[in-house]
């Protein structure tokens, strides 16, 4: 993939969408494309928060450990962004990205990261309109599932 390429495809993800082309170029010019096959993990959970990863093509399973094994908490696709939560945090991996398809994304390195927050606040704006979106939609199915067990109990 050329690095214009790359520009078009940052430019298609909601959190990148504002930035200036000049941004988006120098983003895709200090990122990394990597390559997945199915079944491999882009990070686990517990992992120091290094980078976040722009999925570009392929799919992956968001997965958490719990007592009984790994459970599966959602699914991310292209144009999806992962692993902004350990970099905002300062905080270990919330969760183990492992793909179901081959996969290709932009790792994108915390320092580089960071700096494109401090300098475009709207586009941490889009990150809070993320992370806010997975919270109502993280309390909706935790919502759900206790209102099961509570039914299973009665």
């Amino acid at each position: 993939m050329l690095l214009k390429d790359e520009v078009e495809m940052l430019r298609r993800i909601t959190l990148f969408s504002g930035l200036p082309p000049a941004k988006l170029k120098l983003l895709a010019f200090t990122s990394d494309r990597v390559m997945y096959s199915a079944g491999e993990n882009l990070f686990h959970q517990g992992d120091i928060g290094d980078a976040a990863y722009v999925i570009l093509s392929g799919k992956a399973d968001v997965l958490v450990s719990t007592q009984t094994g790994q459970l599966k908490v959602a699914e991310v696709e292209q144009n999806s962004i992962v692993g902004e939560i350990a970099i905002l945090c300062n905080t270990p991996r919330t969760a183990t990205i492992q793909t179901t398809t081959p996969l290709e994304a932009l790792r994108i390195r915390k320092d580089d990261f960071l700096k494109l927050l401090a300098d475009f606040p709207e586009m941490a704006v889009e990150i809070m309109r993320v992370l806010a979106d997975r919270l109502s939609q993280t309390t909706s199915e935790l919502t759900e599932a206790r209102s099961r067990a509570q039914r299973a109990e009665a």
